[in-house]
């Protein structure tokens, strides 16, 4: 047996047949083989009375939205596939992000304080053959899902919400007045119970017979990246990127009360750059390998990404794999594209978390992503369903364009090799090492908002002048690894970024115009000022 099989046989859960089946999404969508669904279908039919304003597909994210639509007296109804009860791993986190469940008033402090599972500080950056970078509250929080997701699942069923626990998706018809969403029933099969990334979990069910179908104004989708309705919507599109994960939660480890955010150990090997993070958790310390890359038919499997994974830990961790007690694997890959985010070519029908493709290409979406923009997007759902203003074209502007987020395409491009690409095999870490030195001296403005997806045109400015003046050839190194035509769009997102920083700011001098407008153009100016705010990151976050 490969020390993979050895290792992952061991760990309660039947980890390993939930690798292999995420490996083999993995390797269809490699192959371009992935079959594209027909679940969504329209009709000139009017629907008549719907029993439910939003129906939320998927659970685990949808709960999140669902609640705080239901706190604001909408009739709100959430279907999920298993139960909903979330994974044991803990999700990373920083507080003034979680604080946000507190300030929508959908969770007290006191029951957010009791969903922390740990806390510590500081968290470190480095990359092999440079200095480490130290930096404070960022993912610094691990909060536990199981106890987070129970106490808002009692919120939104106090509330007058409806779960359908173990009913999956599995159409539905939108009418001009509605959508009609049809279920199934299902089986909980015994695979995939210690992955981490949507691709197991969407694999881990056996449908049954036929469930509830219900009636509703909205339909919300919250069922992640392998959702059939983003299948569908994005009609075999390639991703443009995908960063790969594993790694496991064990016991045994030295004591180290520190993170590890981003740091590599070795340069470039098999055309990956490997990356590692490394969390304190309940159960002992988490560490995960990843890897930015495409989705060419000869990158690894997660198998053999695994092999590289306990190849490399001792000398990572500087421990012996024989002094662990592995207790959960952990493992997935998670899809980026340029087109994002994701807006649906459908009336009445909207994407949300994972599905939305939201999140920034470097980073792993999921809890994160959702609560940065859930006040957004419960705010403008909300004012939706107020005015009917629930055709395509309005609910696009809950889909905004970012600029911030756009930007760092570029950044992921420069983290990932071609399959055929010959580079230094230390420039990417050479360059990092660089590009963080910039940030550090500049404070904690700069280098903090690029490690929350909440990239800013100043700081953004700021660190390419201080580069082009103490690095300059850095810049010249990138160009050829990168290629033109992704210069070419950067810069075009990088002056966008410029232009909504300054209309963020001015936007409060134009903001009381807004009550001379009519009810719908309320709705797209609100939109708007969201738009500017989010897409020049400054949600929650000070302007530099």
């Amino acid at each position: 047996m490969s020390s993979v099989e050895t290792i992952l046989s061991q760990i309660p859960g039947d980890s390993l047949t939930g690798l292999r089946q995420a490996d083999r999404l993995w390797q269809s969508l490699r192959a371009n083989t992935t079959p594209i669904p027909l679940v969504i279908e329209t009709t000139a039919e009017p629907l008549g009375n719907a029993d439910w304003d939003v129906v939320v597909a998927g659970g685990t994210l949808g709960i999140f939205i669902a609640a705080a639509l239901v706190q604001q007296g909408w009739r709100v109804a959430v279907i999920e596939r298993g139960m909903l009860r979330g994974r044991d791993q803990e999700w990373n986190i920083s507080r003034p992000e979680l604080n946000a469940l507190a300030e929508l008033q959908l969770l007290t402090t006191g029951e957010i304080e009791r969903a922390i599972g740990t806390e510590y500080n500081p968290v470190r950056i480095q990359f092999h053959g440079g200095k480490p970078f130290w930096v404070r509250d960022v993912l610094n929080i691990g909060v536990a899902p199981t106890i987070l997701l129970e106490t808002l699942k009692i919120r939104f069923l106090a509330a007058g919400g409806k779960l359908l626990e173990k009913t999956p998706f599995a159409r539905a018809i939108i009418h001009p007045d509605g959508v009609t969403v049809a279920t199934t029933t299902t089986n909980i099969a015994p695979g995939a119970a210690g992955g981490a990334g949507g691709a197991a979990a969407y694999a881990s069910h056996q449908d049954g017979g036929s469930g509830p179908t219900l009636k509703t104004r909205l339909f919300i989708d919250a069922m992640g990246h392998f959702s059939p309705i983003v299948r569908q919507a994005r009609q075999g599109q390639k991703p443009d990127g995908v960063c790969l994960v594993v790694g496991t939660c064990a016991q045994g480890f030295p004591n180290n009360d520190t993170g590890d955010l981003m740091v590599s150990i070795t340069p470039v090997q098999n055309q990956c750059q490997y990356f590692w993070e490394a969390f304190p958790a309940r159960d002992g310390r988490t560490t995960y390998l990843f890897t930015y890359a495409d989705t060419h038919p000869e990158r690894p499997s997660l198998e053999a990404l695994f092999a590289d994974y306990f190849r490399l830990l001792p000398e990572y961790q500087n421990v012996t794999l024989d002094q662990l007690e592995f207790r959960r694997a952990l493992f997935g890959f998670f899809p980026s594209y340029r087109q994002s985010p994701l807006r649906s070519p459908w009336d009445r029908l909207i994407f949300v978390g994972d599905s939305s493709a939201l999140q920034s290409p470097l980073s792993f979406g999921g809890f994160g992503a959702l609560l940065r923009h859930l006040p957004r997007l419960s705010t403008g759902i909300n004012e939706a369903l107020e005015k009917d203003l629930l055709s395509q074209r309005p609910l696009a502007q809950l889909m905004p364009y970012q600029p911030n987020i756009s930007v760092t395409w570029l950044f992921q491009r420069t983290m990932s090799v071609g399959m055929k690409q010959k580079i230094d095999p230390d420039g990417i870490n050479n360059l990092l090492s660089g590009v963080f030195d910039c940030m550090e001296q500049l404070g904690e403005p700069v280098i903090k908002p690029f490690l929350q997806d909440k990239v800013q045109f100043g700081g953004l400015f700021q660190t390419l002048m201080l580069m082009s003046v103490q690095r300059p050839e850095l810049g010249l190194k990138i160009m050829p690894q990168v290629g033109l035509f992704p210069l070419v769009d950067w810069m075009q997102h990088g002056f966008n970024l410029g232009v909504y920083s300054l209309l963020d700011r001015f936007a409060s001098v134009v903001a009381p115009s807004v009550a001379h407008l009519s009810p719908s153009g309320q709705y797209y100016f609100h939109r708007w000022l969201e738009g500017w705010k989010y897409g020049s990151g400054g949600d929650g976050t000070d302007k530099i």
